[in-house]
């Protein structure tokens, strides 16, 4: 063999190294779609986590709707939703179902001269907005919430999620809770026929449709309105106290969750009593089969959750998300080891 040949082959030899290499690095990425209300933070930690460990998160934010079709098509290692599947859907497709982190919904509005935290609405009135009832930033039911503020006889452009999506859910969840109306029209899913307004894709869209028209309300995860500097409202909770968008209101409505009783983690944290409590605040959850197929895939994803819970707070912290109580991490990691199998075999086996 000449030199020539020595080199050749050498070359083709790390040329093809190179591409296995390769192949790895891009097969060593945990595959998952759904909701856009977590997506801020699951960013976050997936920066974090491949600086850490080289492993990346290939997460398609699409909304809760296409994270559940796509997690029953098991073209994705996981699903993630913000609307919890009923135990009975969750049984029948043959999934387990757990929390990943906590927060809230807020009202969004571009209004001319009113700054964030300045406009005051309650869930019957943003009800009465999306069915059309009230068409002027100055009705009369919104002056007596806001008898300070400046509103103008401007018509108001409601923003709504075009897609299927679990904040859409928790929005309409809530609103049915406090509008009997909105409740029998429209009712609470995670995708609704509007009466009026203007469709914008995922938690992204609205906060954009919102920014970019003058009259605007709508309704985005927390993060995001904080992120773009959004002109989010006060609310009236349940007790008729009034409370501004937090950590520590969200927090403060998912106290009263038991979550030990609850059967496949089903519980909806919308609309809760207590003072402090923000009323449109959610959990959003994670979906995976019992029986993996892909059990080195599915040990991955396992492995970042883990991980996520274990040092993911102070990153959660920073975008107003409430991280899990330690007692739960503790009664989700117990479902890992016995519900989510491969082979007969627990695919986590603890950290």
């Amino acid at each position: 063999m000449n030199k020539t040949t020595t080199r050749s082959v050498a070359l083709l030899s790390l040329l093809a190294a190179g591409a296995l290499l390769g192949g790895m690095a891009a097969a060593a990425e945990i595959s998952g779609a759904g909701a856009t209300f977590p997506y801020p933070i699951y960013a976050k930690w997936a920066e974090a986590y491949k600086q850490k460990t080289g492993i990346g998160l290939n997460y398609q934010s699409i909304g809760s709707g296409g994270g559940i079709k796509q997690i029953k098509a098991a073209t994705v290692t996981f699903g993630a939703s913000d609307m919890p599947l009923k135990p009975e859907d969750v049984k029948a497709a043959g999934l387990v179902q757990f929390p990943m982190i906590i927060g809230g919904v807020v009202p969004v509005a571009n209004i001319p001269g009113v700054k964030p935290g300045q406009l005051v609405l309650d869930g019957a009135t943003i009800a009465s907005i999306y069915l059309g009832e009230i068409s002027k930033w100055n009705d009369p039911r919104i002056r007596g919430l806001n008898p300070k503020v400046a509103l103008p006889d401007q018509a108001i452009a409601p923003i709504y999620r075009s897609d299927g999506s679990g904040t859409n859910f928790l929005f309409t969840n809530y609103l049915s809770q406090t509008n009997p109306e909105f409740a029998s029209k429209i009712g609470a899913n995670t995708s609704v026929q509007w009466p009026v307004g203007i469709g914008a894709k995922g938690n992204e869209g609205v906060a954009a449709m919102t920014n970019q028209t003058s009259g605007a309300i709508g309704y985005v995860e927390y993060a995001y309105a904080k992120q773009n500097k959004m002109t989010y409202a006060l609310m009236k909770n349940r007790d008729g106290k009034l409370v501004s968008p937090d950590a520590k209101a969200f927090q403060a409505a998912a106290a009263n969750a038991d979550w030990a009783k609850s059967d496949n983690y089903y519980l909806i944290l919308t609309n809760q009593p207590g003072a402090q409590s923000w009323p449109i605040t959610g959990a959003s959850f994670i979906l995976m089969y019992r029986q993996v197929k892909d059990a080195a895939a599915a040990g991955e994803a396992l492995k970042f959750f883990g991980w996520a819970y274990a040092n993911g707070a102070p990153m959660a912290q920073e975008l107003d998300y409430v991280p899990l109580p330690a007692t739960l991490v503790k009664q989700v990691e117990q479902t890992w080891r016995t519900a989510i199998m491969a082979g007969g075999k627990p695919v986590w086996t603890g950290k």
